[in-house]
């Protein structure tokens, strides 16, 4: 609608030189009908419906149309991107909740004004603490400004259908079922999902709707997705030409093929049990990648579930598993959603916030950090896709490494999506961490976590098929507390012609790799997390190609060329490489078996060999040092003839883990805990609840160029700068991102080496053009000029 005829505007948008109108009551409904949709499918759409009614009531006020139609800015009505009281709009709508439903519902009307509140008045800066400081949602609904916003709004002529709506109202008895202190089933944090449940409805229906007016066309590409049967289709015929090429190549029989197909037919056949909790206990090479991901498909078609969630440790190898799916189901049908090409959310524009994710695709492969944080999220950007997992299965790759500061609050919320939203969650890791619940003389740190039987196996014996598939023979250092130095190990590794070494640090990852340069550079390689996605697959590949050329040069008779790898624990999960010698820095027990994981993966030999080493430093603190001390421990009280990686030893790491760790560091738990009037502290509890520190999340798009010809990360810079953000756009950049500290990012912002996106990308920087030097070809970004050792969390 052009500007001039519109009465009340919601959004103007740019057509050449006019401005168009988007009118403002029609925003309301639409919001309204497209929440309420969202949260039908889990029994709550009066309460969404009714939120995106309302939600933009404070746009009626004289002050606000005044400024939107003076200003003519798309991003006008992006509440605290300008100051001002005329350009806020987001109390009055909660407030008119709290008026409106004390008036119609003397009892229930002052909880559900509540709920509402914490929706409507959060739908721009996200959910807010109900109390505790001039931050909170009571501080600020309580203000002059909000008041007086609300009797502006009042002022003008709201149509009544909006005020006053004849649809039925929220019911009491939804947010009954979602009480903290359930006596049958007490889960802390019930009450906080289930309104961050409602929020991702309003925001996402907001966004959608926003989009279908500011950017007309985008939205009907989000529809024509094929059906999860059809993706069943696919994959079955994929695994048949598998097999196929395995038989052409005589090798169909081997023990190890045997198992996989073994295993494979197991999670086809247990997926048709009822939904709830699974485990999907495979040792490494035991083909767990595909056989869950078959599981998931044909669990999904059984029951009706609307969509697969992929969820991986981390971000350094979320490409390969992507990069697998997409041959078999193509780009459009996947997702891959990391968690560094975020803009900062404070300083979000108009068209950032439209390129956030909402998970609407069949298929989404993402990392831990990105789907655990946006569970306990408080901002728009985040929340926006939590609707989207009603009805899902999530499948939770490498189980074991979720993370041990947060395990509490974690394992609440899975239990919960898997008891009120219909989920279907499987654990999937070779080493099966123990999630069930435990007692013990120190509460604090006893998990409350699954029922006995709650978790279902999908491998009936699972000890039998690991020694089945016992394909390693691992060696320990005499002395489990003496450290070797580089330049001793280099001379150990590169005696062996195909070696991968393995170890903690990037830092120590680049330390060895120059040591065994001077050693000997021929066919060496390195990997870790300094470089980007797109340079840490061109280089897999290049391994991969060079093992196999060596395997058929040996089987032909003829001189094969060497093979050296030196990598950081980022080739650990789903990366499918196989060398006959393994060096493995002490670690956890998980690790160490991850790493024994890539040693002899097919079988080819009869014993491969993998050598655990103590190297110069210990492990960084938290987590990493104390499965280091675990490992330890357990190894440590070994008789000599033990076989130190036997199924049996991981319940007992487990244990030991966990009883050495607070579960619930940053007390998130209490924070979600609801009060008697419907507190709860949002925005604190997803503050504290960061899997990595703010000061570590800092990303740069670096200039990684395949060979000197190759320039798809300018032309993709280009586009974005040219174009704005966009999420096929923003899922191309992710894979030339580097994630740095920003205390280091200020210091190359400052020497002109690397540069602010700027525009519509606030927080996102890119290495400067005329930079040639920062992004080492080997080795990623350059350390040497990068002090500490970035992203510790970020393999």
């Amino acid at each position: 609608m052009d500007l001039a005829a519109c009465e009340f505007i919601a959004h103007i948008r740019k057509d050449g030189e006019r401005l168009l109108a988007h009118p403002l009551s029609h925003h309301a409904v639409a919001v309204a009908r497209l929440a309420g949709e969202f949260a039908a499918t889990f029994q709550s759409a009066p309460w969404a419906a009714l939120a995106g009614l309302w939600h933009d009531l404070g746009k009626f006020r004289e002050g606000f149309q005044r400024y939107i139609r003076q200003c003519g800015d798309p991003d006008a009505h992006i509440e605290g991107r300008v100051a001002g009281t005329d350009k806020t709009h987001s109390a009055a709508g909660a407030l008119w909740a709290e008026r409106y439903l004390k008036e119609v519902d003397k009892r229930s009307g002052p909880v559900v004004a509540r709920v509402l509140s914490y929706l409507i008045a959060g739908h721009h800066a996200g959910l807010s603490d109900w109390a505790g400081e001039n931050k909170s949602l009571e501080y600020r609904l309580a203000s002059e400004d909000a008041q007086r916003e609300l009797a502006t709004a009042c002022a003008a002529p709201i149509p009544e259908y909006l005020l006053k709506p004849a649809a039925p109202l929220p019911d009491m008895a939804d947010l009954l079922r979602h009480r903290d202190d359930d006596k049958d089933d007490p889960i802390p944090g019930r009450f906080a999902l289930w309104v961050r449940m409602l929020f991702s409805c309003l925001v996402d229906a907001d966004f959608l709707d926003t989009e279908a007016f500011m950017s007309p066309g985008k939205n009907e590409a989000r529809q024509g997705f094929p059906g999860l049967d059809a993706l069943q289709g696919r994959l079955a015929a994929h695994l048949e030409k598998m097999a196929e090429a395995v038989a052409l190549r005589g090798e169909a029989d081997s023990k190890v093929n045997r198992k996989r197909a073994e295993v494979l037919r197991a999670c086809l056949a247990k997926a048709e049990l009822a939904p709830g909790v699974f485990s999907l206990t495979v040792p490494t090479g035991g083909g767990k990648t595909l056989s869950s991901l078959a599981f998931a498909l044909r669990h999904a078609v059984c029951h009706g579930q609307r969509r697969i969630v992929y969820a991986i440790p981390y971000t350094s190898i979320i490409e390969q598993t992507a990069g697998i799916f997409r041959d078999i189901f193509g780009d459009e049908n996947v997702i891959e959603h990391h968690s560094n090409v975020e803009v900062d959310a404070t300083q979000e524009t108009a068209r950032s916030r439209l390129a956030c994710e909402n998970w609407d695709a069949p298929l989404v492969v993402t990392t831990n950090v990105q789907l655990l944080e946006s569970l306990f999220a408080h901002r728009t950007s985040r929340c926006r896709k939590l609707h989207n997992l009603v009805g899902s299965v999530i499948v939770l790759d490498e189980a074991q490494l979720l993370p041990l500061a947060y395990l509490q609050p974690v394992v609440d919320v899975l239990r919960l999506l898997v008891k009120d939203y219909g989920v279907t969650l499987l654990l999937c890791t070779a080493t099966q961490p123990t999630l069930e619940s435990r007692t013990g003389f120190d509460q604090a740190r006893a998990l409350r976590g699954f029922t006995a039987g709650e978790v279902r196996e999908i491998v009936d014996d699972v000890p039998s098929l690991y020694a089945d598939l016992k394909r390693v023979r691992v060696h320990l250092p005499a002395d489990l507390n003496a450290t070797r130095s580089w330049d001793d190990l280099a001379s150990e590794i590169a005696r062996h012609e195909a070696v991968l070494a393995i170890v903690g640090r990037r830092a120590d990852a680049r330390d060895l790799y120059r040591q065994l340069k001077m050693e000997n550079p021929e066919g060496l390689w390195h990997l870790s997390g300094l470089m980007c996605a797109e340079h840490r697959s061109d280089t897999l590949q290049a391994i991969k190609a060079g093992l196999a050329e060596r395997r058929w040069a040996l089987n032909a008779g003829e001189a094969a060329k060497p093979i050296r790898v030196v990598s950081t624990q980022l080739v650990e999960a789903g990366v499918d490489i196989d060398f006959p010698v393994v060096f493995r820095a002490l670690a956890g027990l998980d690790s160490i078996a991850q790493a024994a994981g890539r040693c002899n993966r097919e079988g080819r030999l009869e014993c491969g060999e993998v050598h655990v080493f103590v190297p110069p430093k210990p492990a960084p603190p938290g987590l990493l040092r104390l499965a280091e001390q675990a490992t330890r421990m357990l190894w440590g009280g070994l008789p000599a003839t033990a076989e130190p990686m036997g199924v049996e030893r991981f319940g007992e790491f487990f244990r030991r883990l966990y009883g050495d760790a607070r579960l619930d560091e940053k007390d998130i738990c209490r924070l979600l805990r609801v009060g008697r009037e419907a507190d709860v502290m949002f925005r604190t509890a997803a503050e504290r609840f960061r899997l990595i520190d703010e000061q570590d999340g800092a990303t740069v798009f670096v200039r990684y160029r395949r060979d000197p010809d190759d320039d798809r990360i300018g032309m993709c810079l280009n586009t974005l700068k040219k174009n704005g953000p966009d999420r096929w756009l923003l899922r191309k950049l992710q894979r030339y991102g580097v994630t740095l500290y920003n205390s280091d990012l200020q210091r190359l912002l400052k020497q002109g080496d690397i540069e602010a996106l700027g525009g519509d990308f606030p927080g996102l920087y890119v290495q400067s053009a005329n930079n040639d030097v920062l992004y080492d070809p080997v080795l990623g970004i350059d350390v040497d000029g990068v002090p500490g050792d970035p992203g510790e969390l970020v393999f």
